[in-house]
């Protein structure tokens, strides 16, 4: 089984390739809240590594909006030429860490952060969309648990800073955890669409 994996919800993002859990292919690349030519250059790499892919595996964020369309957009177009499965999960999942229960928070914009609870490659809590009172009360509710941000935020204390990876996520694929979606693949929204009206004339 080779799984292509891609995973470009922060500004660091990466693709992967695995086969039965032996990594043939593994880059990260830097963008800011987007990943065009990065990922594509990537991903034409990990071609040549491995012409075909049995299933992909797409990281829905929550994070860039931009960067998780794109990372949409190329798996579905990969999955029309090479016919792989693909599969979506939360990006959360895959955080560079060791540790098996952690809280994973974000900027939102809009006065907004995301919060959310990771055990045991789950989401047993969120991703949900808190103000600053209710998410330094989340954090605090669960007091000892490390906290992972891809940013630093203000007023966070003992934040630490961490990254989604490409890698991981193909390594839960591989065994079936953390999956949220398969075929239909949508990023992670935390809230409505903001849509502005063109000023009247």
């Amino acid at each position: 089984m080779i799984t292509l994996a891609i995973e470009t919800s922060t500004a660091n993002g990466s693709v992967a390739l695995l086969e039965n859990g032996r990594t043939l292919f593994l880059e990260r690349f830097t963008a800011d809240r987007g990943h065009g030519s990065g990922l594509f250059t990537s991903l034409e790499r990990a071609r040549d590594a491995a012409p075909r892919s049995d299933q992909i595996v797409v990281g829905l964020g929550p994070g860039s909006y931009s960067g998780v369309r794109i990372a949409i957009a190329a798996t579905i177009g990969l999955e029309f030429a090479s016919k792989a499965r693909v599969l979506g999960m939360p990006s959360i999942l895959a955080m560079e860490t060791g540790a098996k229960k952690y809280l994973s928070i974000g900027d939102a914009r809009r006065a907004s952060f995301y919060f959310a609870l990771v055990e045991d490659d789950e989401c047993t809590a969120g991703p949900t969309l808190l103000d600053e009172g209710e998410l330094k009360a989340a954090i605090e509710s669960h007091s000892g648990l490390p906290v992972f941000a891809s940013a630093p935020i203000n007023g966070i204390p003992n934040l630490e800073i961490c990254f989604p990876s490409a890698e991981r996520l193909a390594r839960l694929a591989e065994v079936g955890r953390g999956i949220c979606s398969r075929d239909n693949l949508e990023p992670i929204y935390l809230r409505d669409p903001h849509i502005t009206q063109p000023k009247k004339a």
